[in-house]
């Protein structure tokens, strides 16, 4: 799974919700527990999201298994 600074992030309708920001990884696995999602919406906050919540990811998107639902909060 590549999770990669400043890929852009969908929900599972294809809505951008904003583009990786910070990945954190197990310090001694080096896998990735969480990342950061960066909201294009200034007003809303950080997504702090884990692997699980990930349905595809390739190294230009990331599609979430989430919907952000009409106003744009996570379902």
């Amino acid at each position: 799974m590549e999770i990669k600074f400043g890929t852009p992030v969908k929900d599972v309708q294809g809505n951008v919700l904003g583009s990786v920001n910070r990945v954190i990884k197990d310090s001694w696995s080096g896998d990735i527990r969480r990342f950061v999602v960066a909201r294009n919406d200034d007003s809303a906050q950080d997504l702090f999201l884990s692997p699980d919540d990930v349905l595809e990811a390739s190294g230009v998107e990331i599609k979430l298994r989430i919907d952000s639902g009409e106003n744009g909060e996570l379902v």
